[in-house]
C-alpha cells in the first residue's frame, strides 16, 4: 500500500460559519493507494474528535498504526488496491493543520484563544477546497465515525454532489444534550485548571509536567467511549492488590485504567484543539441552516448507510434510527440504509469491533450508485 503524508498551504480565504476568516491556513493530509486516470476510485475518510489524517499504516518509529488500519489497507474492507483513500487533518486539530497554536500570518503570534470558534461544516468547506486544489471533484464515498460521521453526513447536504455514498458510524444527526454535558465537564477541567493560564500555557512544559485539566477531560470523555458491559468485562471490581483495600486513594483496576489513559492523553494533544474541536461537534446540527431535518435531508443526493452500535450511549441508536425515518418520511428510502450492530462496547465500537461491521462497508461500496 502506497502511503503518502503532505502539507497543503492555501492562500485564498476560508470564510467560517461565523462570519471570521482564515487567512491563509494549511491542511495535514494523507493518502493510500494510487488515484487511477480519471479520479473515480476516490474515498474519504474522515476522523473523530481526538483523530488525525494518520489514519493507516505505521510511519518510522510507531508502535502502533494508524486509528482505522485494521479497516484501510491492501485486501481490507478499505481495499487499497482498488481505492485511493484520502484523510484529511481538521482545522482546530493539533497535528498539522491550521489551529489555536498556529502562527497569525504575517506575525510570529500563535492564534491561542482568538483561533474562530469553527464548525463541522467549516472543517468540510475546507476539506473541499483541498480536494479541488488536487483536482478531485467527486468521489465514490465519504466514509467516518463519531465526529467522522458528522462531517459525512455534512458531505451528503451542503456538497451533495460530490460522493455517491456516505457510510456513518456511531455518530448523530445533531450533538445531544446527554453528549453535550460530557464534553462541558471535560470543557470546565480544562478552563478551570490554573496550569491552563487562559490559553497562554507552554505545551512542551504541559507535557513534562502534566495536565490534570486535560487528564480529567480526558477521563469523562473516554467514559463516555465505553459501556457498563465492556467496563464489567475489562475490569470487573477488581483492585491493585498493591493498594490496600481501606487505603483511602488506593485503586480499582478501572480507575488505574482511566488514570493510565488519560496521562498518556496529555502527552499527545493539546487542550486548545480540545476545547475548539469539542465545540464544532457541540454546535453540530443538520437543521441548524434549514427549516428542519426534512427540509435539509432533501439536498442529498446520495446514499446514505448508517452504522449504530446497540450499546452505544454517547450517541444512541435512536438517533441514527431517525435519520432512517426521517429519510423515508420524505420518500427516500431508496437511498438510505440502517444497520445496528450487536456490540456491547460502546460508542468505541466503530475503531475496535471491525470483524463486527467491515463486511457492512465492504457491500456498501460494492453496490451499484
Amino acid at each position: 500500500m502506497k502511503i503518502t503524508t503532505a502539507i497543503k498551504k492555501f492562500k485564498k480565504p476560508l470564510y467560517l460559519e461565523s462570519g471570521r476568516i482564515l487567512e491563509p491556513y494549511e491542511l495535514a493530509y494523507e493518502t493510500y493507494g494510487e488515484l487511477n486516470a480519471d479520479k473515480s476510485n476516490v474515498i474519504v475518510v474522515c476522523h473523530a474528535l481526538t483523530g488525525s489524517h494518520h489514519a493507516a499504516g505505521l510511519y518510522e518509529g510507531d508502535r502502533k498504526p494508524g486509528w482505522w488500519d485494521r479497516v484501510i489497507g491492501d485486501g481490507k474492507a478499505i481495499d487499497t488496491r482498488k481505492y485511493f483513500v484520502i484523510c484529511v487533518n481538521v482545522i482546530g486539530s493539533c497535528f498539522g493543520s491550521t489551529g489555536p497554536l498556529s502562527k497569525i500570518y504575517p506575525t510570529d503570534k500563535e492564534y491561542r484563544l482568538t483561533f474562530p470558534v469553527i464548525t463541522i461544516s467549516d472543517m468540510v468547506k475546507a476539506q473541499i477546497s483541498l480536494f479541488d486544489s488536487l483536482g478531485i471533484h467527486k468521489a465514490e464515498a465519504v466514509i467516518g465515525g463519531s465526529m467522522g460521521g458528522m462531517q459525512a453526513l455534512c458531505f451528503a447536504i451542503e456538497h451533495p454532489r460530490f460522493a455517491k455514498k456516505h457510510i456513518i458510524l456511531a455518530s448523530t444527526y445533531a450533538t445531544q444534550p446527554w453528549a453535550i454535558a460530557f464534553n462541558k465537564v471535560a470543557r470546565e477541567a480544562i478552563i478551570r485548571d490554573p496550569d491552563f493560564q487562559n490559553g497562554e500555557y507552554d505545551l512542551e512544559k504541559l507535557r513534562q509536567k502534566g495536565f490534570s485539566g486535560l487528564m480529567i477531560g480526558r477521563m469523562s470523555g473516554h467514559i463516555s467511549y465505553l459501556s457498563p458491559d465492556s467496563m464489567q468485562k475489562k475490569f470487573g471490581r477488581f483492585y491493585d492488590e498493591r493498594d490496600g483495600l481501606y487505603d483511602l486513594f488506593g485503586k480499582f483496576q478501572v480507575e488505574k485504567y482511566l488514570d493510565y489513559n488519560s496521562q498518556n492523553f496529555v502527552q499527545w494533544f493539546d487542550p486548545l484543539s480540545y476545547l475548539y474541536i469539542t465545540k464544532a461537534i457541540n454546535i453540530f446540527d443538520a437543521t441548524r441552516n434549514y427549516h428542519s431535518l426534512e427540509d435539509s435531508f432533501e439536498r442529498i443526493r446520495g446514499k446514505i448507510y448508517l452504522i449504530a452500535f446497540k450499546s452505544d450511549l454517547l450517541f444512541l441508536p435512536s438517533e441514527m434510527k431517525h435519520i432512517e425515518e426521517t429519510m423515508k418520511k420524505i420518500n427516500k428510502a431508496s437511498q438510505v440504509r440502517y444497520f445496528e450492530v450487536d456490540s456491547d462496547y460502546g460508542h468505541d465500537a466503530f475503531l475496535v469491533e471491525i470483524p463486527k461491521f467491515e463486511e457492512i462497508i465492504m457491500n456498501a461500496l460494492k453496490e451499484s450508485n
